[in-house]
């Protein structure tokens, strides 16, 4: 039988869980927020960033990762994040949130400012170890993904897809989504060959997530 392309990340070890575990119960801080790359902490420790279209649901995830409820703020309305918030997760690791892409009930001008921003970082940060790029599990990849993706493909940033919401959907579609997923994914050379499936409502995939964050050196 051939091996499907981006097959779903498998289940981690016990030690690999268990680095998860420790790695996310221990100190996670704000640090700051962001909306000038000048005003980037020091680039003296390895980073993960989560990014993802307006109102995928990316601060929730960030929220039932740490197990903090409020770490990371969430809204119904699309485009709330407006700059790049740093997380400190433990001693040796950024977490970063930062602005939804895509469609944003804000002004124009300041849509198109943070998103040059959010461009601007991912393309050159260099501690920027993987980008965990968020995609709606009832959507699948749509063309605004792509240009966030082809972004990642130019700096040669690994990123990782991570399917959220997946409690939202029967396993019919579920399935649909996932063959058009890995089928987009091909066109992409920084695309990392797992992907990762994910609840937050539900705690799905989460102790995944945490595993393939801690495992990052």
């Amino acid at each position: 039988m051939t091996a499907l392309p981006f097959p779903l990340s498998p289940e981690p070890d016990a030690q690999s869980l268990e680095a998860g575990r420790k790695l996310f119960a221990g100190e996670v801080t704000f640090l700051k927020g962001v909306v000038a790359m000048s005003g980037l902490p020091p680039a003296d420790r390895l980073e993960v960033c989560f990014a993802g279209r307006s109102n995928v649901g990316k601060s929730s995830l960030i929220n039932a990762l740490t197990g903090r409820k409020a770490l990371a703020r969430t809204s119904n309305t699309p485009g709330r994040t407006q700059e790049i918030n740093y997380f400190c997760l433990g001693e040796d690791r950024y977490l970063v949130d930062v602005p939804g892409y895509g469609f944003a009930e804000a002004p124009v001008a300041v849509v198109q400012k943070w998103q040059a921003l959010l461009k601007a970082y991912l393309t050159g940060r260099p501690t920027l170890r993987r980008a965990f790029v968020l995609i709606d599990a009832r959507h699948g990849i749509k063309a605004v993904d792509h240009e966030i993706m082809s972004l990642l493909d130019t700096a040669a940033v690994t990123f990782q897809v991570v399917l959220t919401k997946a409690d939202k959907i029967k396993t019919a579609e579920q399935d649909k989504t996932l063959a058009q997923v890995r089928k987009e994914l091909a066109r992409h050379p920084a695309a990392f060959p797992e992907l990762l499936l994910t609840s937050s409502a539900k705690g799905d995939g989460i102790e995944t997530l945490r595993a393939t964050v801690a495992g990052l050196v």
